[in-house]
């Protein structure tokens, strides 16, 4: 009986042992959770940089898998208004194409108590975040680019486009191109007309008086950058993120913000609203505007940082929309330019295109 009572503790015992090896490996196992899955939606350029900057320490430090989905901007907007409950958590967009997602109702409006680095964020970027929808991470700027020994004068303004001198020697980007809407706004001042008082109107009429001087309009850089290189045109009305694509083929053209200021666009960040994941979202969007995430892709990507804290040499900022620069440059109304986009389109076509 002695025997028998001593044989059942050891038993218990074993159990206690056991189950405690189990506990602790369900402990162990809580630990190490599978990293959770953050789908973005973006560019397809310079990915290795973007991982390296910007994906895998948001990874490392969240333990979370990000999962990119890329194409340009129309692409992956229509697919998203296909397929408004898709998996997508964040999408990354320019600023007109973010617009006309707000319109659709696809995207969260942004709890910015809870994104602290918003704060950081300059002036002239403000109106995204009281609109209370996705801010803007960074930005790029159109301006003029020319070779002074082809043009017999100094360019100050964009009423220089006009310049009866430059006959035959000017391209402007496509409506239908990012600063395409910005052409329109410079072709209306040209008038002394507020473009939203006749719906572009006179820009048309402006459009019109420029066609002497006008060689072609284009819809990609590197079309542009050849024009440039093959003495086809002396002056453009150009994007930043273009001008080195331009220089290297063409190494006397500058780039000069006229008198007036430059246009500005805003590439923003957004919530879907669709999302499971809204508040790692969040967290992203806070990480993406922090000082230190804006420094590194201002110096790895050539991005423009939107982040007021972040300094950079003059080598560094060369090229970029950075410091000064934005607050003496304009920014462009997009609910209204998505309102009247496809009038705009076709009216252009039959001025310009036939």
């Amino acid at each position: 009986m002695k025997k028998l009572s001593i044989i059942l503790v050891i038993m218990l015992l074993l159990v206690s042992v056991v189950g405690c090896s189990k506990t602790d490996e369900v402990k162990e196992g809580d630990q190490e959770q599978a990293p959770t899955e953050l789908v973005i939606s973006t560019w397809g350029y310079s990915e290795d940089l973007l991982w390296e900057n910007v994906f895998t320490p948001f990874e490392e430090a969240n333990n979370v898998k990000i999962i990119l989905e890329t194409g340009n901007n129309s692409e992956r907007l229509i697919k998203l208004k296909s397929n408004p409950d898709s998996n997508i958590d964040l999408i990354y967009l320019a600023e007109a194409f973010a617009q006309e997602g707000i319109e659709a109702g696809l995207f969260e409006k942004i709890d910015y108590d809870k994104v602290t680095n918003s704060d950081k964020v300059g002036e002239k970027a403000a109106y995204l975040i009281e609109a209370g929808y996705g801010p803007a991470y960074t930005l790029n700027r159109a301006a003029i680019a020319y070779d002074p020994n082809k043009v017999g004068f100094d360019i100050q303004s964009w009423d220089d486009l006009w310049h009866a001198d430059l006959k035959g020697k000017v391209s402007i980007p496509e409506i239908t191109t990012t600063f395409g809407p910005s052409t329109m706004y410079v072709a209306s001042n040209y008038k002394a007309i507020d473009i939203t008082s006749d719906n572009g109107d006179a820009a048309f009429v402006a459009l019109e008086e420029l066609k002497p001087n006008l060689v072609k309009t284009y819809s990609k850089s590197s079309d542009l950058a050849n024009m440039f290189a093959n003495e086809e045109i002396a002056v453009a009305i150009t994007a930043d993120f273009a001008y080195g694509r331009v220089k290297d083929g063409a190494p006397d053209v500058v780039f000069v913000n006229p008198e007036e200021g430059a246009y500005i666009n805003f590439n923003t960040i957004n919530i879907v609203k669709a999302s499971k994941n809204k508040e790692l979202a969040l967290k992203f969007i806070d990480y993406a505007l922090s000082t230190e995430v804006q420094t590194r892709t201002a110096k790895a990507l050539g991005e423009s940082p939107i982040n007021t804290e972040v300094e950079l040499t003059e080598e560094e900022a060369e090229n970029l929309t950075y410091g000064d620069v934005i607050n003496q440059s304009n920014t462009v109304d997009h609910e209204f330019i998505n309102a009247i986009k496809t009038q705009w389109i076709d009216r252009w076509n039959r001025t310009l295109n036939q």
